[in-house]
């Protein structure tokens, strides 16, 4: 016996595996289900073969506004309700299957809402097979005469494969039948189960194109489910107990050495024909999870997965004998899942294990989305974020997949009745972002260095060699029973051989004669025999010698082939090094362009800042600009109006010291007339009647220059100095229209209007109770000083009810400061000893009250030098 060689896994190694920078997306198929009742209200719509349409159903209210509104989905294909199983198959599955016999691996699965079709896509109804049926019928249409003996491919219990000879092959095939309680009898098309027969059409079988004739292959099947997050082997065989059935044994993942994810201690089974690979299926189906809910009759209630896997290896250079090579071995395998669908417990009424079921099922689907959209975040924007694939079973058993080690296709399958709208919309949202992921594409694997059609060689040359028997009359392996019963019965018949009488002599000769007869004809059948062995050998002498020529015309190629080989290795060597040199000069690109992208990420940042802080700069120094004008403005401002104040303050100053000083004069002046008129002899004359005193003229009111003596004392007496009026003044009602940017220059006096309301903006009220208006208006004048302007009107009653102002006078009150010449003390002449003798007349009240002062209004002249001595009138 042999030793048993161990096959390679369905995967290269990671420090092996070649980088393959292409990439695919992952195809992503909808199909639509027809609605089970025609009166429902539909919420989708197929606009194309790539797009469909979601409009929300009567009453639902899609955002916040409440509009209507409708979305739209794109995919790799959409599939009608029209659409027929084996269509589907043809774009979706099919590809797959081509993948698996020539060595690659694939993923696909069916996910949706419950109800919406899963189960039916994947399986089928008899008639109408899914797509694992007819991915099976194509599988063992496309290998059925290359597939091996049973039991010469042996799994082992680390996702392993090993390949032994028929010899051993025959020995474990009787080994196990003999452990079987029952002999076991191949399937058949009769000895289905009459739920799964004819799921196949015969017309509608497909085979695969460019298998490789000179392999052999063997297919094991095994079927699990997920329920509640473990993972149970449903081909399984349970030792059933009536009293005290054993609950199923959960099985664990396990990593293999090539880090591969597999379930150890899973049941696989080899098959030979399509309908006992889904005999195996059907037997695992029914023990599947299933439950009755609100929304579906038979509701999935756990993950299925059906593992096809597929081994293969050459045969040997005679094309005869499996090619006992462990490294030549190889293994793909086709993963078929049939994801439970999600839902809603308040919408399916589930109770007790039913709401645990639905729990782990809607988040073993949250987890599978997540991992979905941290792989097309990585991908998209660059990120390194860890993908948590062991947070469910379902993504921790298929994360080789999303890393590169196969294709992934999903069909999306949706029901388009309205109940189902926020579902779909979810799932919808889920299959678009899965679109997004790309997948490395798997690399082809390696051509054993064998001559191509081997076996057909081999099977044509078994073929002329029993021809050239038949036609030199030599036995073939397959006639040589028959042409050992022909020589037999050619002989001549023997004579009965019965003596009944001593003294015969006739049956004795007759059988004498029979005989030598017999020996004769066997002497000529010897001479033929000779003959023709002579012949043979004569006929094996040339074959000899041509086999000679042939072998050293086949020496003579084989070392031109060895040159040419060699030719060949240093051009695969040569090409090994370009392409690491191409490698390198990709990865260093990538890391390049990686580099530039972040760059130019950088530098688009760095100038939005830029623009941002130059806005910002903009602004501040618009805003630095406006405080500073209004800074300026209020400095200006303040420093005029400090210096008017100064100025009036100054101004007043000077105006008290002279009026002082002025006092002083007078009281001087006082005392010298008294004095003066104390030396006088005889009685004073009485004085004279009072009577009005004539207003002074423009050119007495001047100020006149002042002696060293003081003036006489006049004589005339004191009156009231006329008053007079402003022209606004009057007995009717004002408007005083003050700004609220009015200066207050500080005057003396301000113009004051009686009867007036004050207002900071004119309104129709306060038009409607006046009949004047006056506007007070300030402007700086050419000479830099502020002048206050009094613009007055009218206030007239206009046909529509309204109020307009028609403006009279204009009436302007100026401020003018002007140096004050310094006044110089002087003595007085001839002035009295005794000064405290005239304090006490100008120590009363009427005396210092006497002299009244009158200054214009918009008169140049500063308040000293427009004052008037002019004696109060005294009442009679």
């Amino acid at each position: 016996m042999n030793r048993q060689a161990k096959g390679r896994t369905p995967r290269r190694p990671p420090h092996k595996k070649p980088s393959n920078n292409q990439k695919d997306p992952v195809g992503v198929y909808c199909r639509v289900r027809p609605l089970g009742v025609e009166d429902e209200e539909c919420c989708i719509e197929v606009i194309s073969g790539t797009t469909i349409q979601l409009h929300a159903p009567e009453g639902f209210k899609t955002n916040r506004n409440g509009e209507y509104k409708e979305t739209q989905y794109s995919f790799k294909k959409v599939f009608g309700v029209s659409t027929s199983q084996m269509e589907l198959f043809e774009f979706v599955a099919k590809p797959l299957v081509d993948d698996l016999i020539h060595g690659k691996n694939g993923l696909l699965f069916t996910y949706g809402v419950t109800g919406s079709g899963k189960t039916f896509t994947m399986t089928g109804s008899p008639g109408q097979g899914g797509l694992l049926p007819r991915s099976l019928d194509m599988i063992f249409n496309s290998i059925g005469p290359y597939q091996a003996k049973r039991y010469v491919f042996k799994t082992d219990d680390k996702n392993g494969m090993e390949v032994q000879n028929e010899v051993d092959a025959l020995l474990e095939r009787q080994r196990r039948e003999n452990n079987l309680p029952v002999p076991k009898t191949p399937s058949s098309r009769q000895k289905l189960d009459p739920e799964i027969a004819d799921m196949i059409k015969p017309e509608d079988a497909y085979k695969a194109d460019d298998v490789d004739e000179d392999s052999s292959y063997s297919v094991f099947v095994s079927y699990i489910e997920i329920y509640n997050n473990y993972i149970y082997d449903l081909l399984e065989e349970n030792q059933e107990d009536a009293i005290k059935p054993k609950p199923p044994q959960s099985k664990i993942l396990r990593e293999d050495q090539n880090h591969n994810m597999y379930v150890a201690g899973c049941m696989e089974v080899e098959v030979k024909s399509a309908e006992e690979a889904f005999q195996v299926f059907w037997k695992g189906q029914k023990k599947r999870k299933v439950a009755n809910t609100r929304l579906n009759r038979e509701s999935s209630r756990s993950h299925s997965v059906l593992i096809i896997k597929l081994a293969q290896a050459p045969l040997d250079a005679d094309g005869d004998n499996i090619l006992q090579d462990k490294n030549q071995v190889s293994v793909s395998q086709l993963c078929l899942v049939d994801l439970a669908g999600s839902e809603r417990t308040g919408r399916t009424g589930a109770e007790g294990t039913r709401i645990r079921e639905a729990g782990n099922i809607n988040q073993s689907l949250l987890n599978l989305r997540t991992c979905i959209e941290i792989l097309r975040e990585n991908q998209m924007c660059g990120t390194n974020r860890m993908v948590p694939y062991r947070d469910s079973k379902v993504t921790h058993l298929f994360k080789n997949y999303f890393d590169g080690e196969g294709k992934v296709r999903m069909v999306v399958c949706v029901n388009p009745k309205g109940d189902d709208y926020e579902e779909t919309l979810l799932v919808m949202r889920f299959a678009e972002m899965t679109q997004e992921v790309e997948v490395a594409r798997p690399v082809d694997r390696p051509i054993c260095g064998f001559t191509p059609g081997r076996r057909h060689r081999n099977q044509a040359f078994k073929e002329e060699l029993s021809r050239k028997l038949e036609e030199r009359g030599g036995p073939t392996d397959r006639d040589l029973p028959s042409v050992i019963n022909h020589l037999v019965h050619s002989l001549p018949p023997l004579p009965s051989s019965e003596l009944t009488d001593p003294h015969d002599d006739i049956t004795l000769p007759r059988l004498i004669e029979a005989l030598q007869n017999r020996h004769r004809i066997r002497q000529m059948m010897i001479d033929e025999y000779n003959k023709a062995a002579n012949m043979m050998k004569s006929m094996l002498q040339e074959l000899d010698n041509n086999l000679i020529t042939k072998d050293n015309f086949i020496h003579e190629q084989n070392g031109k082939l060895e040159e040419k080989d060699k030719i060949i290795q240093n051009n695969k060597a040569e090409l090994e090094r370009l392409e690491k040199k191409n490698k390198m000069q990709e990865h260093k690109i990538d890391i390049l362009q990686k580099t530039t992208k972040i760059y130019e990420d950088d530098k688009r940042s760095l100038m939005h800042e830029l623009e941002t802080r130059d806005q910002r700069l903009q602004r501040e120094l618009s805003d630095k600009r406006r405080l500073e004008q209004r800074m300026h403005g209020v400095v200006t401002d303040t420093q005029y109006k400090w210096e008017k104040e100064c100025d009036r303050r100054v101004n007043a100053m000077q105006l008290e010291m002279q009026n002082k000083l002025w006092v002083k004069d007078e009281k001087l002046k006082q005392l010298k007339a008294i004095v003066t008129e104390s030396k006088t002899p005889g009685r004073p004359e009485p004085p004279p009647r009072q009577t009005q005193p004539k207003r002074p003229s423009r050119e007495e009111r001047l100020p006149a220059k002042r002696s060293a003596s003081p003036s006489p004392v006049p004589t005339t007496t004191p009156v009231r100095p006329l008053h007079r009026r402003s022209r606004s003044a009057g007995g009717e009602k004002w408007v005083d229209h003050k700004p609220s940017s009015s200066v207050d220059l500080g005057t003396v006096l301000q113009p004051v209007i009686p009867n007036a309301i004050q207002v900071s903006a004119p309104s129709e009220k306060a038009l409607s109770k006046c009949d004047r208006y006056v506007l007070t208006h300030q402007e700086v004048a050419s000479d830099g000083e502020i002048q206050t302007k009094l613009i007055k009107g009218e206030v007239i009653k206009t046909r529509g009810g309204g109020q307009a102002v028609q403006f009279t006078d204009i009436e302007t009150l100026k401020q003018e400061l002007t140096a004050v010449p310094r006044r110089k003390r002087k003595s007085s002449e001839g002035a009295p000893a005794n000064e405290n003798a005239s304090d006490g007349a100008w120590t009363d009240v009427e005396t210092r009250c006497s002299v009244a002062m009158e200054m214009r209004a918009g008169s140049n002249m500063g308040p000293g030098y427009e004052h008037h001595g002019i004696t109060k009138r005294r009442k009679p």
